[in-house]
């Protein structure tokens, strides 16, 4: 090797593995070995017959959607149809629910996901408007979104989540059901909130997690503006209400109302808490590194 070209040895402790080896490599006449390329997932297609089987949670849901005033279409009803095949088919190659029968597609997250309908109606009449941005916390399978988004096709819905694979779901399934007016974003949910071009942005926020309400409260309030709501999807709140008072005066809301009630087709109790956003958000608020989880404000 030519003296000339020897690294001396103060700059060598400096290197990083990788450029070590290459630099070994390199005195010894080879090239460096080539990065081999990242292999295609191979793509989850959903059949006519996958379909077809799907169809089964039709009576589950017509009959539950009914119970909550929220009347479905054929084309909203067959939409739901290749949702229900395209959850099924995916979650054999990635963990989405569950929940797969069909009374449980059909009622525990199709219809759960509807009972927002009448607070969303409720916010388009007080606002004069139908073109509501609504953001979908942590959405996970895409509940509450996109049954939302099916059954109301003028809001303009954002679905975030942390797990691409999650991400890459939720993109299928809206190309499946040509569904406009919607997108996903991959993010943590105090990332996001962080994010100028998201924070108080939107007229509602929800959150269908298993969070606690002081948690949920912190991720979803920053992202509310303000004049509007909050709508938290929990089972039975009660304790969980009274712990959370702290959070969401702090955060910039006010409790509206809460609706307890056993969801249609099921011996579930269900409870939606409407937060309005009166004042905004402090700065420093969410908390990154998962301290509003680890330590929720109370």
């Amino acid at each position: 090797m030519d003296k000339s070209k020897r690294v001396k040895p103060e700059i060598k402790k400096k290197l990083t593995p990788e450029e070590k080896k290459s630099l070994r490599n390199a005195n010894m006449g080879k090239k460096p070995a080539a990065t081999p390329p990242k292999k295609e997932h191979e793509p989850i297609i959903t059949s006519e017959e996958d379909i077809s089987k799907a169809k089964e949670i039709s009576p589950f849901l017509t009959s539950g959607s009914q119970d909550i005033a929220v009347p479905l279409s054929a084309e909203s009803i067959r939409a739901f149809q290749v949702y229900a095949a395209m959850l099924r088919k995916w979650n054999e190659k990635m963990n989405l629910t569950n929940i797969l029968d069909d009374q449980g597609i059909a009622i525990r997250h199709f219809v759960d996901s509807l009972t927002l309908v009448s607070y969303i109606e409720e916010e388009e009449q007080k606002t004069g408007r139908r073109d509501l941005k609504l953001i979908d916390v942590g959405t996970g399978a895409g509940f509450p979104g996109i049954p939302l988004k099916v059954s109301m096709p003028e809001v303009n819905i954002t679905l975030l989540d942390s797990l691409k694979k999650r991400i890459n779901f939720l993109d299928a399934v809206c190309e499946a059901l040509q569904l406009q007016g919607i997108s996903t974003v991959h993010s943590r949910a105090e990332d996001g909130a962080k994010n100028k071009q998201y924070r108080e942005k939107f007229d509602i926020a929800t959150a269908r997690a298993v969070a606690s309400l002081p948690t949920l409260c912190e991720y979803c309030l920053p992202y509310v503006k303000v004049g509007g709501i909050f709508l938290a999807m929990k089972g039975h709140a009660e304790d969980e209400i009274e712990q959370a008072k702290k959070a969401i005066v702090t955060l910039g809301g006010t409790i509206e109302d809460v609706k307890e009630f056993v969801l249609p087709g099921s011996d579930m109790k269900r409870t939606i808490l409407v937060i309005r956003k009166i004042r905004p958000t402090p700065a420093k608020y969410p908390r990154g590194q998962g301290k509003a989880d680890k330590e929720p404000i109370v």
